[in-house]
């Protein structure tokens, strides 16, 4: 077992001590399996979501990388829209990368007219911001909370321009051109990254998500 999954595994809350959440993952379009199986190993109740009834029925969800235009479409074609919108407005926590995290944006630049976003997060984003394709890249951040660097695969990558009051940053690119660039925040039960951090084997984001989730769900029960 890595050090990686050792301190990984360290966020995962025991079933015993703390409720095991039921984590959704919108399965429209994009990468939900690496999500869903990222979660799994965490000790989540990790389940596909591309029904309206699927968003009531979790803790949580996230939002998977993938195309941003295409997956607004399809969550107002398939009802998921509104469901969404509102149970993150009472406070469901929500993760997002990539396209999630323009998905949960308040605000986009450089959208098509017609775009939508689920909203939640009190941030301005800049779709494609790192550039095509082809501009893909890896690069180690330093992410708030965890020990050591988070090695960051980005895709067509969003970044953050404007960020409120209310949110924390939680990484910016270190160096090189986009130096200073936000690329992972967190506003109360929402959290979003311009990365993938299911496409490699470090867990710890994913682990932060679960146990967000759990203190969530455990305030909720014991309420």
């Amino acid at each position: 077992m890595s050090a990686t999954y050792r301190a990984a595994r360290a966020y995962a809350l025991p079933v015993t001590t703390r409720p095991t959440p039921r984590i959704g993952v919108l399965a429209v379009q994009g990468d939900s399996r690496e999500h869903l199986q990222a979660l799994a190993s965490l000790g989540a109740r990790a389940v596909p979501v591309r029904r309206p009834e699927e968003v009531e029925a979790v803790d949580a969800v996230v939002v998977p990388g993938g195309e941003s235009t295409v997956i607004d479409k399809l969550l107002r074609a398939f009802g998921l829209m509104e469901p969404l919108r509102r149970r993150i407005a009472e406070g469901m926590p929500a993760y997002g990368s990539c396209a999630g995290m323009i998905l949960l944006a308040d605000r986009l630049v450089d959208a098509r007219p017609d775009q939508q976003t689920i909203g939640g997060l009190d941030v301005t984003v800049r779709r494609n911001a790192f550039g095509r394709q082809v501009d893909s890249f890896e690069h180690e951040l330093e992410f708030a909370g965890l020990e050591g660097p988070v090695r960051a695969v980005f895709i067509r990558a969003p970044w953050v321009e404007e960020a409120g009051a209310g949110v924390e940053v939680l990484a910016r690119v270190g160096s090189g051109p986009a130096a200073g660039r936000i690329v992972a925040v967190r506003q109360g039960n929402l959290m979003a990254t311009a990365f993938h951090p299911e496409v490699g084997g470090d867990r710890r984001i994913h682990a932060e998500f679960v146990a967000m989730t759990a203190r969530a769900t455990s305030r909720t029960t014991t309420a």
